[in-house]
């Protein structure tokens, strides 16, 4: 099943993708008089039962919305933690000439930096060196703690594409990364989150564009930590809760990659589009 988030006037409604359109959920439930999760947030804690609940919605008689047509929210909008990996792509790695790491190097963002499918992004002022990443992203579906690496991946309700934006020129000021990488919607994540069970986290084409122009290409097998090894890792030293969202890291092709004298970093105008197999495509302009 694949879910969004869209905007209809202030509030932010949960849309499940079908294929005539987007199926508005509080609008079918109401006509169909159907007790359903209402969002994003109460689907995921639902799990399987709310899943099925769903499922049943999408096979009655509703009018769908065409894609183009929304105004798309963060498909993730609350997480208690946003979690990011760096150096996990051993073509990453090889372009930042630094030795495989022993374990996930972790950084965190926050929720000022959640961003929409579509959603223009303001560059900021202080900051000249900005570069894409492009992601897969997990997202955890029920709490856990001191999970093993079999088990890990039943605690992911699913699965989206992310682009972990940066600010090359803030994240080196200091040896804390933090300041360059939580600038104001550098987070951002969707257009749909895919359930679990309709995904392969293993074996993922991950590409990202900048106008047009192919710059990162790579699969989900190359990365150094796979996405069960990081869920286990991170629950051993923290308890995951249902919506915590996790950026798996990057291949290569980074603008910081580029030799000093070839590096065009991001500016504005310029359009970064993240493609990953099964998922979607997410779309920001720069401004």
């Amino acid at each position: 099943m694949k879910f969004v988030n869209f905007r209809v006037g202030e509030e932010i409604h949960l849309g499940i993708k079908s294929e005539c359109g987007v199926i508005d959920v509080k609008e079918a439930a109401a006509v169909h008089g159907l007790e359903v999760p209402a969002t994003i947030e109460q689907a995921i804690t639902a799990g399987e039962t709310g899943r099925l609940q769903l499922a049943e919605l999408v096979k009655k008689e509703v009018q769908a919305i065409p894609e183009d047509k929304l105004i798309y929210a963060p498909c993730v909008t609350n997480p208690e933690k946003i979690i990011c990996v760096g150096l996990n792509y051993v073509s990453h790695r090889d372009e930042c000439d630094i030795e495989i790491p022993a374990a996930p190097v972790l950084f965190s963002k926050f929720n000022n930096a959640l961003a929409a499918h579509n959603q223009t992004i303001a560059l900021p002022k202080a900051a000249v060196k900005f570069d894409y990443e492009a992601e897969l992203v997990i997202v955890i579906g029920k709490e856990a703690v001191n999970v093993s690496t079999e088990e890990a991946l039943s605690y992911v309700f699913g699965y989206t594409v992310g682009n972990d934006l940066s600010a090359r020129d803030l994240q080196f000021r200091t040896g804390q990364w933090l300041l360059g990488k939580t600038c104001d919607h550098f987070a951002p994540i969707g257009p749909c989150l895919v359930t679990a069970d309709e995904v392969d986290p293993y074996n993922l084409d991950i590409c990202c564009t900048v106008n047009g122009v192919v710059r990162q290409s790579a699969n989900t097998r190359d990365m150094i930590f796979d996405c069960a090894t990081i869920v286990s890792y991170l629950s051993n030293y923290m308890t995951l809760k249902p919506g915590d969202i996790i950026f798996s890291g990057t291949p290569g092709g980074v603008i910081l990659g580029y030799p000093e004298g070839q590096q065009q970093w991001l500016t504005s105008g310029d359009t970064v589009s993240v493609t990953i197999e099964n998922i979607g495509t997410l779309v920001n302009t720069l401004e």
